[in-house]
């Protein structure tokens, strides 16, 4: 498996091809051509995410990628932008992180034609955000709802064009708020224009809004009777344009998301009939039909007015009579008189149309609003804003509406040239800092030319025409026309032709078709309508027109080019106020297909979106700008003299944290108020090395109150463990007072173990333990106890595939606490066990039973609600597992027998069924431990320890596994154990064996290292070498005393300066350091105690070397 477990196989970092470069600044050529190739190569390999700095391009792959997972998104948390292949996960990490570290609300701009994959892209953003941010129950109710919003608003703003499959024909601009923890408890969703025109009309082969589709699909049979629900053929507006199926989108499916939806939002029951009752009744309007009755219109046939009138709780016979009618005010000699005027059959239609247009908008408006009121919070704190709006487009006719969307796209590339190309280049010169100035496009001549008030552009000369307008018909387009040609026909962007006129856009030239544009702009609903649906018996239908038509109007009416000019502006001005971020969209073909890729297209959009200026400034300038001030906050923790805060003058402040970091003098530069820092890796450097100071001090921090809780809970943990064994089992003289560790096995940097646990599984107890079988031949196994299950671990060869004949490791049992049915275990000093269950009994052999044994007793008391059961006897039984072969294949049992010999070490004798251990006496069966090795430390710490890796175990795929001080406790007590079972008729305190101590020095050498002898205590000179003589590999051989030995063996020696008293302690056996900041010795070695530490691990000096060693190896003094 290695040490990478699940990411060994990577969907970009491993086993591929490198496919162009992942961030366009590197490109040797800086053109068109280049951007676009480079482009190709990845979006054919399915690498749809190019940087270009921090700006994220994004081609549209139409299909489904499949690295959007949690692996991703763990992968992506908290990593460096080139730590990673790109990603639009990378740009949200790095939006969030912004916002908490900077404290400032953040923004992403998300641009690109109409069908690139806009409304995808924010959809993985605030996925994104959402899986990553904490929170408890509140929380996640938002977090429900900031997603479920996407479904139901989608229903009803977005639609099939012929460009885009699920275009959304609205804006919207997603605020999620933050709490200053980082979790989202709020939101606020501000929406712009919306197309109702899809409503009663289209361009052929297109759709209205989904929700129309989805409801006659999708509808219950109660729904069709109650609603009227038939098939699609059947209604006027959506029979219109052909089109009534889409290849990648289940209507009827995506009903029940809309509905579940609706629910998780908060909308009553009731509400979301009534909003489905208007869909149907709009459908139904759709359906109703005027004829020439002398010059003035009649409904053609009454029965269809029937169901919409039932459905908006109208009556019948008004509806027909507004639908035919205005009521129009007349002033003659200052008095106002109101009259009814006959519509003619366009004028009916007219009137029909608008009033479907405005139900289904102002439902939509009320979606929004209920969606903000699941989210309203008192007060904001920390945003990030997700602008997902209405791409570029060009169809066969383009209206007022593609007029209205492309002015907003206009807005919004000005926004980007602003910021990251004028402003950008603007910085530079104010700052002093040495500069080339880079060509570019800016398109805010566009921009004058639509909004500007004075000249009076394309919007105001609109507005104008509008004012004066009074009637239905052809003549005040024609108007617009005429004032155009006279007013801006000059202008450089601006062309006129008969029917309409030309815009030159950023993103190419559209010809506008001048027809319907001041009837829509004027966007009016005449009161004659307002009236009726104010007569509506249904209170929610009244609701949605809240107008007071009492009061006198003045002024001009807003027409819907000053709203989404407003708006626009608006927008512009909240998106100014946060820290920018960018998704650049390409469309790679028209024909929505994948792995299609339409060179012209993709070429026109990289000329347009100015990509290859982007990169020519991002390559010449500077990655990172901060002034100094925040820069110093930032980085303040690096050096003494820079915490908490600088004294002295900020530029010099800058200098000295840059030098601190040893950055090189061609990798930044200080402005006039800004540090200009010019590659990404150099600021990730400062992030780096910040990150370690902060966990440092954490650690620092956090190892105290361990500290302070270890002392009380492992005294506790300590006598509830003898407790279990109290006047029950003998105990061991030297773990009687040992600390408990729990993890034994350092898990925490052992992945190829971790992955058979549940992701965030807490481990309790984790050590290397031995696993009798049925013949009582010893098998190690990796034993992990957590809260739910107690595992064992072995290791096994593969015999298939690509890694036949590695090593692997398998879970050999798993069983689960509750169903434990006891242990059993002798009442000598042994550290043998007995786990029962209901299958079959497993034979343990454990160092540290006693904390084993304490741990699974809580937890199973925890699970059962009942007391472990435990025997203690010294004759045990051993139920075997089943066999479906070989001469054991009946099952049976096991005794083990235990007997008091002689030593600390059991000694076994197998038979054919049966094992007799001997093992020497303990301390008495009513021996407690004692509270002396929780004194406070007289030597406290002041830097943070490392974890030090313990000795080697095995090789799995070339990776070598390391484990840490508690890992190398566990080894060394077995290595201690097993030279002990060697030398059974010795009786003394054993040294390790010159034998066993070069197999071990030969694992180790056999391992590729690095070359660590410089690291260690350099040999005595001549001077100091005192008459050792050296041994065979060159070493000092230092003598082993049995009793404590004169001072300097009786020699004469100057008298020395007197020694501070410091605790010493004598070492009980020998121990071979496993690293190099441990401290070898040998029985009866006398050591000096620096720091007495709750891990089990003591800082020590001993012949002049200070370094680690483990307390259970030796006894105070």
């Amino acid at each position: 498996m290695g040490s990478k477990g699940q990411y060994r196989y990577h969907w970009q970092s491993h086993n591929v091809k490198q496919s162009g470069v992942d961030d366009m600044v590197l490109l040797t050529k800086i053109n068109e051509d280049a951007i676009v190739e480079n482009l190709k190569k990845r979006y054919m390999d399915d690498y749809i995410f190019t940087y270009i700095g921090p700006v994220l391009i994004s081609i549209n792959p139409f299909k489904q990628m499949p690295y959007f997972g949690e692996k991703e998104v763990e992968m992506y948390q908290g990593a460096a932008q080139y730590e990673n292949p790109p990603h639009i996960y990378a740009l949200a990490d790095s939006m969030y992180r912004n916002m908490m570290i900077d404290r400032e609300h953040q923004c992403v701009i998300i641009s690109g034609e109409s069908g690139a994959g806009k409304t995808v892209a924010a959809k993985y953003i605030m996925s994104y955000i959402s899986r990553v941010s904490g929170g408890g129950p509140k929380v996640q109710h938002v977090k429900d709802i900031i997603l479920q919003s996407n479904p139901l608003l989608e229903a009803f703003g977005n639609a099939k064009t012929v460009r885009n499959n699920n275009s959304s024909r609205f804006g919207k601009y997603f605020e999620i708020w933050f709490s200053s923890g980082g979790e989202p408890d709020g939101g606020k969703i501000s929406n712009f224009l919306l197309e109702k025109s899809r409503v009663v009309m289209r361009n052929p082969g297109e759709r209205s809004f989904h929700i129309f589709y989805q409801l006659i699909e999708g509808a219950s049979e109660d729904q069709r009777s109650t609603l009227g629900i038939t098939s699609l053929d059947y209604y006027s507006y959506l029979n219109q344009s052909g089109s009534y199926k889409v290849d990648d989108i289940n209507d009827k499916k995506d009903f029940q998301e809309t509905i579940h939806a609706m629910n998780v939002i908060g909308i009553r029951p009731e509400d979301r009939t009534l909003v489905l009752q208007i869909v149907a009744g709009v459908l139904h309007l759709g359906n109703i039909n005027f004829k020439e009755a002398g010059n003035y219109a009649a409904v053609e046939n009454n029965e269809f007015l029937a169901f919409p009138a039932f459905l908006l709780g109208i009556d019948q016979n008004r509806l027909k009579e507004k639908l035919t009618s205005r009521k129009m005010d007349s002033k003659w000699g200052g008095k106002s008189e109101s009259i009814d005027v006959t519509l003619n059959v366009e004028q009916a239609c007219y009137t029909r149309d608008a009033l479907s247009k405005a139900l289904h908008a102002r439902v939509f408006d009320w979606l929004v609003e209920s969606i903000n009121k699941a989210m309203v919070k008192d007060h904001q704190e920390l945003n990030i804003g997700v602008l997902d709006i209405y791409g570029f487009e060009i169809f066969q006719k383009n209206g007022f509406e593609q007029f209205c969307i492309n002015f907003v796209n206009e807005k919004l590339q000005q926004i980007f040239i602003e910021l990251t190309l004028k402003a950008e280049q603007e910085e530079y010169v104010q700052e002093g800092i040495r500069w080339t100035p880079i060509e570019y496009f800016n398109n805010k001549i566009v921009c004058d030319l639509i909004e500007s008030k004075n000249p009076p552009g394309i919007m105001s000369i609109l507005d104008d025409v509008c004012a004066t307008m009074h009637a239905v018909g052809e003549g005040a387009d024609q108007t617009l026309l005429q004032k155009l040609r006279v007013q801006v026909n000059t202008h450089e962007h601006f062309n006129s032709w008969n029917q309409g006129f030309i815009i030159h856009h950023y993103a190419g030239k559209v010809s506008y078709d001048a027809e319907g544009f001041c009837e829509r702009n004027r966007d009016v609903l005449f009161t004659d309508l307002i009236e009726l649906m104010q007569s509506s018996e249904i209170r929610f239908i009244r609701a949605l027109f809240p107008e007071n038509l009492t009061q006198d109007k003045k002024g001009r009416p807003t027409t819907a080019g000053s709203k989404i000019k407003k708006q626009a502006n608006d927008l512009v001005n909240t998106l100014m106020k946060c820290t920018p971020h960018y998704i650049r969209c390409i469309k790679p073909n028209e024909t929505k297909k994948p792995k299609d890729w339409e060179e012209g297209r993709v070429k026109h959009q990289v000329e347009y979106l100015g990509l290859k200026e982007n990169i020519r400034v991002r390559r010449a300038g500077y990655a990172y700008r901060r002034v100094f001030r925040k820069f110093l906050n930032r980085y303040a923790i690096l050096t003494r003299e820079s915490w908490p805060t600088w004294r002295g003058d900020e530029k010099q402040g800058v200098l000295h944290l840059l030098r601190s970091v040893n950055m090189d003098q061609d990798q930044f530069q200080l402005g006039r108020t800004k540090v200009f820092i010019k590659a990404p890796e150099s600021l990730f450097l400062l992030e780096e090395t910040r990150e370690r100071k902060f966990d440092g001090f954490a650690r620092t921090i956090q190892r105290a109150w361990r500290k302070y809780l270890a002392r009380k809970k492992y005294v506790q943990m300590r006598e509830e463990a003898s407790d279990l064994l109290l006047n029950k089992k003998e105990r061991r003289r030297h773990s009687i007072n040992r600390n408990f560790v729990g993890d034994y096995l350092g898990m925490d940097d052992r992945p190829e173990l971790r992955r058979f646990l549940a992701k965030r599984e807490k481990i309790d107890f984790a050590d290397k333990v031995t696993k009798y079988d049925r013949r009582f031949k010893g098998i190690k196994r990796d034993l992990i106890l957590t809260p739910k299950c107690l595992y064992l671990i072995g290791r096994e060869k593969v015999k298939q595939g690509p890694e036949k004949g590695q090593v692997t490791e398998v879970v050999k049992r798993k069983i689960e606490i509750e169903k434990i049915l006891g242990l059993s275990l002798s009442t000598l000093q042994d550290d043998f066990f007995i786990l029962h269950e209901q299958e079959y009994d497993s034979l343990l052999e454990s160092t540290f039973k006693t904390e084993l044994v304490s741990l699974l007793a809580r937890r199973f008391e925890e699970r059962t609600q009942r007391k472990l059961p435990m025997k203690f006897a010294n004759t045990l039984e051993v139920k075997l597992k089943k066999e479906s072969w070989g001469p054991w294949s009946g099952g049976g049992s096991r005794q083990v027998q235990f007997m008091v010999g002689q030593g600390e070490v059991a000694m076994l004798r197998p038979s054919n069924k049966m094992l007799q251990v001997s093992i020497g006496p303990g301390l008495p069966r009513n021996t407690r431990p004692s509270k002396k090795n929780f004194a406070p430390s007289k030597f406290p710490q002041r830097y943070p320890s490392r974890a030090a890796p313990g000795p080697p175990v095995s090789h799995q795929n070339g990776g070598l596994k390391t484990t840490n001080h508690a890992a190398g406790q566990r080894n060394a007590t077995y290595a201690q154990n097993s030279t002990q079972r060697l030398q059974a008729n010795s009786t003394s305190r054993p040294f390790l064996p010159a034998a066993l101590s070069n197999m071990q020095a030969k694992e180790r050498g056999s391992r590729v290292q690095p070359n660590l002898e410089c690291l260690r205590v350099p040999d005595q000179g001549a001077a100091g070498n005192g008459g050792l003589q050296p041994t065979a590999n060159g070493r000092t051989a230092h003598r082993q005393s049995v009793n404590r030995p004169a001072p300097g063996g009786g020699r004469p020696k100057p008298t020395p300066k007197p020694k501070p008293q410091v605790p010493q302690c004598r070492a009980l056996y020998a121990y071979d350091a496993q690293d190099t900041d441990e401290l070898s010795f040998n029985a009866d070695d006398i050591i000096d105690i620096i720091k007495e530490d709750v891990s089990g691990w003591w800082t020590g000096r001993l012949r002049g070397k200070q370094g680690l060693f483990p307390n259970n190896y030796v006894n105070k003094i």
